[in-house]
C-alpha cells in the first residue's frame, strides 16, 4: 500500500488536546464523514483519554446495482445474490490504499498505529475488516457496524500476522433489511476463525444505530486505548 497517496477530506473531531489515540471512522454507501461526527460526545470516553476521530468521505462513483447512480463509496457493488454482495474487488483494494494514506497521516501527527482503531458502518465497515485484518502493522482494534466481509479471498489471502489477534467489536440490527444479519453474524464467524476475538451484539432495529450500541462502541474504545 501506497503511504504517498492524496488523503481523502475528512472531519475531525478532537476530544483533548494532543490526542493519543485515533479512530478512523468509515461512513456508509451514499453518506458523508459527517454521519457518524456527532455520536462522539456520546461514546462516553473518559475525560482523560484524548482521541482524535477522523471521519473521511468516500469518493464519488456509480454504483452498478443502483443503475449506475453516482454516490460515495468505498467500492462499487456489482449485484446482490440472495443475500451476498457481489463487491468490486480493484474498488475494495484503492480504499485500502486510502487508509493506508490516513493511518501514515496518523503515524506523521505523532500517533502510532497501535494506538489507532478503524470504525466503520455498512459499505464503510466492510473496508474496516478488510484493512484492519490486511494492515501490515498492529492496529488497537476493529468497529464493524451493520456490516459483512466484502471479499472473503481478499480478506483470507492478505491477513496480517501483526492484526491476528486484535479485538473487533461487531454489531447489527436483527431487522436490517439492507444487510441482512446473517451476513453480519457470517463475517463474525469468519473473523473468529482466523483467531481474532469479536465481542458480538445485536439490537431488535433495521440498518441503524442505537444508543445501546453507542454505549458498547464507547466501553470498546476505552478498553482498547486506555
Amino acid at each position: 500500500m501506497s503511504n504517498t497517496r492524496a488523503l481523502l477530506d475528512t472531519i475531525e473531531v478532537e476530544t483533548g488536546p494532543q490526542p493519543t489515540a485515533a479512530v478512523i471512522w468509515m461512513h456508509g454507501l451514499g453518506a458523508d464523514g459527517s454521519d457518524f461526527a456527532g455520536v462522539v460526545p456520546e461514546l462516553g470516553l473518559p475525560d482523560d483519554l484524548a482521541v482524535r476521530f477522523v471521519f473521511p468521505h468516500a469518493p464519488f462513483m456509480p454504483i452498478t446495482c443502483n443503475n449506475g447512480y453516482t454516490m460515495r463509496a468505498w467500492y462499487d457493488i456489482l449485484y446482490f445474490d440472495d443475500i451476498d454482495r457481489h463487491a468490486d474487488e480493484n474498488g475494495i483494494r484503492q480504499s485500502l490504499e486510502d487508509v493506508a494514506a490516513l493511518i501514515a497521516d496518523q503515524n506523521a501527527r505523532g500517533v502510532p498505529t497501535e494506538r489507532i482503531v478503524l470504525a466503520g458502518f455498512s459499505q464503510g465497515g466492510a473496508i474496516a475488516y478488510t484493512a484492519g485484518l490486511t494492515c501490515p502493522d498492529k492496529l488497537a482494534g476493529i468497529v464493524a457496524l451493520s456490516t459483512y466481509w466484502p471479499s472473503p479471498v481478499l480478506i483470507e489471502q492478505a491477513r496480517s500476522p501483526a492484526n491476528a489477534t486484535t479485538p473487533v467489536l461487531a454489531a447489527h440490527g436483527t431487522a436490517d433489511p439492507v444487510v441482512p444479519v446473517a451476513l453480519g453474524r457470517r463475517a463474525k464467524a469468519a473473523t473468529e476463525a482466523l483467531g481474532n476475538p469479536v465481542e458480538w451484539h445485536d439490537w431488535p432495529m433495521q440498518h441503524s444505530v442505537c444508543l445501546p450500541e453507542i454505549h458498547a462502541i464507547g466501553r470498546f474504545l476505552t478498553k482498547v486505548l486506555a
